[in-house]
């Protein structure tokens, strides 16, 4: 169900705030219990768009058009495992933008997943960065196994060692096997050489149960080059602003409400759901945004409320390259 909240109208100029009742709409596939499944996608700018699933691609599902351009429908007997595409405008056959796993790579079919977990960490209530003694890892290199599993058996030698938290560089999906993970392509989707959801939960459970807090590295800046879609479905990325790497984030453009709604529900993902503790944002200097909203002081704002309903402390960690005080003051002297 779409999560009420109060968030900001986004003018183009930083002088004026007004505070209004706008809802978080989630996105992806979200399986039911029942059998049935829920797809969601944000594509303002399609005249139409199907859902296209593998076992029976002769029988498209027409998607209806709701608010802020987002399209949805719910399908009987569709249950995890099961894969699917969009077909946009009659046309182009894309993965979900929001795919919880990308089994065949960023070029093939996103899957429906379970995102049920038996969780042992009720008492975990997470921890401040004082307390934080950080080892940042990839989970690519940092056991000859290169995956989640191999950093379960690790855990106790990081325990040894002293370390209270561990920093996973980014694990969102990339293409080919081997990647430092600044090119991910599929935010919600982790790297399919890394493991499962299932067992990145499972490596947060143990991290918790040894008292090591868990940080993840996020990209909210830019996209990789290869397996990126995301503008076949909106316009997601700017050429307003410039960055060295790629098309910048469509943070305060047109149409922005769905990109902020698309990294936000991201955040909150990880934070919420996978039990993270914290994320670390990849470069937020080259982040642009002049809405009178910035995207930073929402989504801090959105990471706030999620703290007061699971009774967790979640931290947010900025790489920033400018030496700005604005980034780590508080709201009301203009940070």
């Amino acid at each position: 169900m779409p999560v009420t909240v109060v968030t900001g109208i986004y003018f183009s100029t930083i002088y004026r705030k007004i505070t209004v009742i706008n809802t978080y709409i989630p996105i992806g596939a979200m399986p039911k219990t029942n059998g049935q499944c829920t797809f969601t996608v944000w594509a303002p700018e399609c005249t139409s768009v199907h859902v296209v699933l593998e076992a029976s691609p002769e029988l498209p599902w027409p998607m209806e058009k709701g608010e802020l351009g987002y399209w949805t429908v719910t399908i009987d007997e569709v249950r995890p495992g099961m894969q699917y595409w969009y077909k946009l405008d009659n046309e182009l056959q894309r993965p979900d933008p929001a795919s919880r796993w990308q089994p065949q790579g960023v070029h093939g079919p996103s899957e429906v997943t379970d995102t049920s977990f038996n969780w042992t960490d009720d008492e975990w209530q997470g921890m401040e960065l004082a307390e934080m003694i950080l080892y940042e890892l990839h989970t690519g290199t940092f056991t000859a196994a290169g995956n989640f599993q191999g950093i379960i058996s690790k855990l106790d030698h990081l325990q040894t060692l002293g370390i209270t938290a561990i920093e996973l560089m980014p694990i969102a999906q990339f293409p080919g096997h081997h990647n430092w993970g600044y090119d991910g392509v599929f935010p919600f989707a982790i790297h399919n050489e890394y493991g499962t959801a299932a067992d990145l939960k499972q490596l947060v459970n143990a991290a918790h149960q040894r008292g090591i807090a868990v940080i993840l590295d996020v990209v909210y800046n830019h996209a990789g080059p290869e397996g990126n879609y995301l503008p076949n479905f909106g316009p997601y990325f700017t050429d307003k602003y410039k960055l060295f790497w790629g098309g910048a984030v469509n943070f305060d453009g047109a149409w922005c409400d769905g990109v902020r709604n698309y990294f936000i529900q991201n955040a909150l993902m990880w934070l919420g759901e996978f039990h993270i503790d914290g994320l670390r944002l990849d470069a937020v200097h080259a982040i642009f945004d002049s809405s009178a909203l910035h995207i930073m002081e929402e989504l801090t704002t959105q990471v706030r409320l999620l703290e007061q309903r699971v009774q967790s402390r979640k931290l947010l960690i900025a790489e920033f390259d400018l030496n700005n005080p604005r980034y780590i003051s508080p709201v009301a002297p203009c940070g």
